[in-house]
């Protein structure tokens, strides 16, 4: 059961990585043209549910919220916190 459980955290922390990713490269894009933004909220939001290594790989790779040092707080905690989970799942 633990197992299964495992399999599909990582499925679940890709899926929303990608998400994650994907958001901010559009977000950028609409930036550039003066268009319509995606909610700082969600961004922050999709950190903090899993989407940590998606946005801080898309703030790299777009340049992307790097001058907004709560996002890069938030990136850690998000990390600190789902390492310790995952921790926690694999030694459990």
């Amino acid at each position: 059961m633990v197992e299964l459980l495992q399999k599909y955290l990582w499925i679940y922390l890709v899926a929303v990585s990608v998400v994650a990713f994907i958001s901010y490269g559009i977000d950028k894009s609409k930036a550039k043209r003066n268009k319509w933004r995606i909610p700082e909220k969600f961004l922050l939001g999709i950190s903090l549910v899993g989407g940590f290594v998606g946005s801080f790989l898309a703030m790299q790779t777009f340049r992307h919220k790097t001058k907004h040092w709560y996002f890069y707080a938030v990136v850690i905690i998000s990390t600190a916190l789902w390492g310790f989970l995952l921790f926690k799942l694999y030694t459990a």
